[in-house]
């Protein structure tokens, strides 16, 4: 109990009870706002299912209108003693249940992939984390020695900088079809997209992070006969490493959301089509299993990146897992 008060004060220290205690919640209240939502006809329904379309010409069983609507229909088949419709309260077809989530979201690790490419949740997923692997691993190759030159070495930054400044305000997708007629329609331009989205904020961020190295080791390091590469190499990148891990986590999740941007152009692939397919055939049991598997593998990447961290660097208290 006084880890979870101390938690709500100011700078207050969390111990490991409060974490799982605050990460269950955390699971929780969104669920059971959701289930709530989904459940309770008194919360929202807006609308009816027809179950028996009555007299009325226009309805038919299984049928979403609006209760005014449906309402009015009612009223309108009793003035005529005709029989009237009957319904039953429910949500949005946009809005499904945790229940019909959940089912797509077993459904599609349970059953057998469907014959062509990329027409299950699973086959759309793993292609476009191919695309993630590749443009983050590409921006990375560059970004991070490039933005390191740039925090440790003034002429690079001033070479550098001013150029990346300029590039980082134009939005990624704004070179979609230049990507393409550059570098076809398939996954190239995909990957492109994502290594501009990342890359430019990559290196300003890089940059920044060396620069905040202790000065006082690089003073001492000279005093000792250190300069150079041996600088570099022995001070200044053991120096930044804990704070680059930490960017590199950071700016992974930057890359995950130019992912759906990258998967608009060029040939259609990737779970962004699939969602898209989804929404259109107004699935969207499983356009909201596609998300969660998202935010699933996301979350839990960054957490298996932040236990490393914590093991990696153990001096560096904000490193959190």
């Amino acid at each position: 109990m006084q880890g979870l008060a101390a938690s709500w004060r100011l700078y207050g220290r969390t111990d490991g009870v409060s974490r799982g205690v605050f990460g269950i919640l955390a699971v929780l209240l969104p669920l059971l706002v959701w289930s709530a939502v989904s459940y309770l006809p008194f919360v929202w329904h807006p609308q009816v299912l027809i179950t028996d379309p009555g007299g009325e010409d226009y309805l038919e069983s299984g049928m979403r209108m609006n209760r005014a609507d449906f309402t009015r229909a009612v009223s309108e088949m009793k003035e005529k003693n005709q029989p009237v419709p009957q319904g039953i309260a429910t949500n949005p077809v946009y809005l499904p249940s945790p229940g019909e989530v959940l089912t797509a979201f077993v459904h599609a690790f349970t059953s057998s992939a469907p014959t062509g490419a990329e027409h299950s949740i699973t086959q759309a997923f793993g292609h476009s984390l191919q695309i993630i692997f590749w443009g983050f691993l590409i921006s990375s190759l560059i970004g991070v020695p490039l933005g390191v030159l740039c925090g440790a070495l003034p002429a690079v930054a001033r070479l550098v900088e001013p150029s990346v400044d300029f590039f980082r305000y134009l939005p990624a997708p704004a070179f979609g079809a230049l990507a393409v007629a550059i570098l076809g329609i398939y996954d190239a331009p995909k990957i492109a997209i994502i290594v501009i989205g990342t890359l430019f904020q990559q290196i300003l961020v890089i940059a920044n992070t060396t620069r905040k190295l202790d000065f006082s080791l690089i003073e001492a390091s000279r005093t000792l006969g250190a300069k150079g590469l041996k600088l570099l190499f022995r001070v200044v990148i053991p120096g930044i490493l804990p704070d680059l891990y930490r960017d590199q986590r950071i700016l992974l999740g930057w890359a995950w959301t130019y992912l759906i941007v990258a998967e608009l152009i060029g040939t259609s692939s990737g779970i962004t089509w699939f969602i898209t397919q989804q929404a259109r055939y107004q699935h969207f049991d499983n356009v909201y299993a596609a998300m969660a598997i998202i935010g699933i593998v996301g979350l839990g990447t960054d957490m298996v990146l932040g236990l490393l961290g914590r093991r990696f660097f153990t001096w560096k208290r904000e490193i959190d897992g």
